[in-house]
Parts: structure tokens; C-alpha cells; sequence
């Protein structure tokens, strides 16, 4: 069956009413066929999101309107290993539903890419330039798992990440250009790499999933200074308390 990932506004629900709605809904579920896989919940956004195998979008409504009357303000199909890879799991934690889940939805997105990568190939050749492509993944993939980062995807010439917390992102991506720094002290040939990072929720505009977030991070990634991290007003509004210095792009 089909995976739906929805959004609701719960301005006057606490995490115990919203743990409520999921319990109601997990006692209705087997009569029309669905699974309320586990939800999401983030008491300053005012939102929560619940993950639903469900055979349609009007069935998975259905059981939320029946079992409480809160239905989604909106809807979308998901592949679930994205979700995965996105939010780090897809299923009530242990604690629930004896305990509410307050697991923010609310993600930062982190994009790395290497500069001129068609370049470095034609100039040093296919063997070198996967051997330097491999230093690049190690060097990303042993920082995610310092920073608690998980990879989503490999984009041939660099690697987009997420993270629960926006303060990883920003450590993480200056760890990965101080590794990078050591590295082209200690080899001939350098790498490069440009590093944006966005925050955003999975559901804001269109139908992909943490689709606006995505686009932006690309897009900071795309112009940032080769060697630099660029992120966007909304990471540096969140990292307002953190111990971070940021300088005008």
C-alpha cells in the first residue's frame, strides 16, 4: 500500500492530546484497513505530522475524522526510505504510546559538492579523481556519524544529509571543510567543495518531501565559495544562541 505522510496545525493541542489522537487512532485502524506507522510532534511550530500506510489519501482522512475529528491539513505520498533517511525512523519509539513522542519533524538539510568535479577528472584522469571522490565520501560520511547527521542521498559529486538539530549541520559542515583543509595539506592533488545548508519542515510547498528545504540547500550549496559554507537566514536565526560566527555572503 501506498505511504502518506500528513500535517496537521494543533495550535490548542498539548503532546498528550496529540499522543491521545494517536492512540484513538490506532484503536479504529485495523477496520478500514490502514497503519498509523507513528507521528511527529513539535510543540513551538504548533504541528504534527503522522506517517500512514494507508490504501488512499480519503481513507487515511477517514480514521483521523472518525477517531478524533482532527483531520490533515495536508497530505502526501512518501517513499519510506526517504522518511527514513529524513527524520530517522518510521515507527513509534519504544515509550509510546504509554508516553507522548515529542520528536520534532523540523529538519536542517545539508548539501556538499565538489567543485569543477567534470574538470578534475579530464585534467587527472578517472582513476585519481574516484580515488579523490572516495577521500571526499569518508570525509562527509566520518563527520555525519560525529555530528549525528544522517546521509539521504549520494549525488555522484557530493552527498545530501540531514540532521535533528541545525547546530550539527553548521559543525558538521565546518568539520568537513577542516578535514578537507588537512587533507590537501597532505596530497598533491585537492578537493573543493562548496556546503550549503537550509532548515525546513517535510510538508511546505508542493508534494516532495522536505521539498522547499531541499531546493534551498541545493541552491546555497550551488553559489557558495569554493572551500566555504553558505547558509540561509533561517539556520542563522536558529543558531542565534550557539557560540557561531557567521559573515555576510
Amino acid at each position: 500500500m501506498p505511504i502518506f505522510l500528513d500535517r496537521h496545525f494543533v495550535d490548542e493541542a498539548s503532546a498528550e492530546d496529540v499522543a491521545q489522537f494517536h492512540v484513538a487512532d490506532l484503536g479504529i485502524q485495523d477496520r478500514y484497513g490502514v497503519k498509523f506507522l507513528t507521528y511527529w510532534y513539535d510543540s513551538s511550530r504548533r504541528t504534527t505530522f503522522c506517517l500512514i500506510d494507508a490504501p488512499d489519501r480519503e481513507t487515511a482522512e477517514r480514521v483521523h475524522a472518525e477517531a478524533h475529528g482532527h483531520v490533515a491539513n495536508e497530505i502526501i505520498e512518501v517513499d519510506i526510505s526517504a522518511v527514513e533517511a529524513f527524520l530517522g525512523r518510521v515507527q513509534d519509539p519504544p515509550t509510546a504510546p504509554a508516553r507522548p513522542i515529542e520528536d520534532k519533524a523540523f529538519r536542517a538539510i545539508m548539501f556538499t559538492d565538489i567543485v569543477e568535479s567534470t574538470e578534475m577528472t579530464e585534467r587527472l584522469g578517472d582513476q585519481m579523481a574516484v580515488e579523490l571522490l572516495r577521500a571526499h565520501d569518508g570525509i562527509v560520511r566520518r563527520t555525519l556519524t560525529n555530528h549525528s547527521g544522517r546521509e539521504v542521498k549520494h549525488l555522484g559529486d557530493g552527498i545530501m544529509a540531514a540532521f535533528d538539530h541545525v547546530p550539527a549541520a553548521i559543525n558538521s559542515a565546518l568539520a568537513i571543510q577542516k578535514e578537507l583543509n588537512a587533507f590537501n595539506r597532505s596530497d598533491d592533488n585537492s578537493i573543493l567543495v562548496r556546503i550549503g545548508v537550509h532548515a525546513g519542515e517535510p510538508i511546505e510547498e508542493g508534494n516532495d518531501l522536505f521539498g522547499s528545504a531541499v531546493q534551498m540547500a541545493a541552491r546555497l550549496c550551488t553559489i557558495a565559495q569554493p572551500g566555504g559554507v553558505l547558509v540561509s537566514n533561517t539556520v542563522r536565526e536558529l543558531c542565534a544562541a550557539e557560540n557561531l560566527h557567521f559573515e555576510p555572503a
